[in-house]
């Protein structure tokens, strides 16, 4: 089995120093968590980025900005810039950042309810003008799946030459209105992806460690951090991304996956 590429998502959109008081804001709270996350065994850091005052935006200086302090700091981890930002966001606003030169960058490949009034935006025209644009400059798509129909657009443009193999998908389950974070779930999504793809599993909240583990064991990758969950086991907060890293490097040890480096996960998602 090939080695566990693990991705940190640090700080996402939506989260808070209110929900866990380490939640990074400022600049050089995101490259320390970022520095935390790759010393513990992170190969990818999931990049959203905060005004100071904690207000999630897409601001490409601001992306410049923690970018750098992360390659100085970890000088050959692999950074994701996100493209989705946060709800509301313009399609303009939300490129931003892959216009830094990245190695990956995400590809939301779907519509999708957010909790309450939050609805999360991709029309195919949408989807499409993200992927022209991520390949046209050389950027590895990370395609974000909430629903099994967002596997079927991609497969469809996929088959269209929009997007190109190898494909890698993250499946995210356990978001309120996407699919539910279940061992079944997740088996039918990676039996219906193309054998060469390859593919990350993100458990929302409580369902973080079960769908880490479950990945792990059949074969695919995992990302953890703040984005997604802020505690270590019920009622006891995390100190770090860091420590959710830790987390999931004992639990693929345990279960026999070595991890892979950065330069190992390069190899493996066919980057560079």
């Amino acid at each position: 089995m090939e080695k566990l590429i693990i991705t940190a998502a640090i700080c996402g959109a939506e989260v808070t120093k209110e929900h866990n008081p380490t939640v990074p804001y400022t600049v050089d709270e995101i490259v320390s968590e970022a520095e935390k996350a790759y010393k513990a065994g992170a190969s990818i850091i999931h990049l959203h980025v905060r005004e100071d005052d904690g207000t999630p935006t897409q601001d490409k200086n601001r992306f410049k900005e923690c970018i750098d302090g992360i390659k100085e700091r970890c000088k050959d981890v692999i950074i994701q810039p996100s493209t989705g930002g946060a709800v509301g966001m313009t399609n303009e606003e939300r490129l931003q950042p892959i216009y830094l030169d990245p190695e990956m960058a995400t590809l939301d490949c779907g519509t999708c309810n957010f909790g309450g009034d939050d609805i999360f935006v991709n029309t195919e025209n949408t989807i499409i003008e993200f992927a022209e644009k991520i390949y046209g400059l050389g950027i590895k798509p990370e395609i974000e799946v909430f629903d099994k129909g967002m596997v079927d657009m991609a497969l469809r443009l996929y088959k269209k030459g929009i997007l190109k193999a190898p494909l890698h998908f993250n499946f995210v389950l356990g978001v309120n209105g996407g699919i539910a974070a279940t061992p079944r779930d997740l088996i039918y999504l990676v039996d219906s992806i193309p054998d060469d793809a390859t593919y990350t599993v993100t458990g929302i909240g409580r369902n973080e460690f079960n769908m880490a583990t479950i990945s792990i064991i059949m074969g695919g990758h995992v990302r953890v951090g703040y984005e997604d969950n802020i505690y270590m086991k019920k009622g006891v907060l995390a100190n770090s991304n860091g420590e959710l890293v830790e987390k999931a490097v004992t639990l693929a040890k345990e279960l026999g996956r070595e991890i892979a480096t950065p330069d190992e996960a390069r190899k493996i998602l066919g980057i560079g």
